[in-house]
């Protein structure tokens, strides 16, 4: 029971989109299947599996997640593009356009379909799909 439980969380934690929450619970699960292997009780597998799952949220969710998060000075490639500030160069409309970015000229659009950004207007880059960053 315990192994399948911990199956099913890893499953879930992997789903979500990584909060970590179920995978912490996940591995206090394991703990308890290995608690149930050794022992006849009923009580001491939920122990470990509270135990463990309280120690594993408390202690290591929060070093985990400050590690899983890159600062903006840290990222590389396009993903270091993405919060910094461009000028539109051409009309830019959810369909089009173009900004120059770092002393580039990259294809664009506005990440709201219905907005529109004239020439000269300083932007955002909200992210970047391909070759095309998405503006606001």
């Amino acid at each position: 029971m315990w192994l399948a439980a911990a199956l099913v969380m890893g499953i879930v934690e992997v789903t979500t989109g990584g909060t970590l929450v179920f995978g912490m619970l996940s591995v206090g699960a394991l703990a308890a299947a290995v608690a149930a292997a050794v022992t006849v009780t009923e009580f001491v597998p939920w122990l470990v599996f509270a135990l463990v799952s309280v120690a594993m949220l408390a202690l290591v969710r929060p070093v985990a997640r400050k590690h899983a998060w890159t600062p903006g000075h840290l990222r590389t490639g396009t993903a270091a593009l993405v919060g910094l500030e461009a000028v539109v160069t051409q009309r830019v409309t959810g369909y089009g356009g173009q900004i120059k970015l770092r002393g580039e000229v990259w294809s664009a659009r506005s990440f709201d379909v219905d907005e529109v950004f004239e020439p000269g207007i300083m932007i955002r880059v909200i992210e970047i799909e391909g070759a095309t960053a998405l503006i606001a």
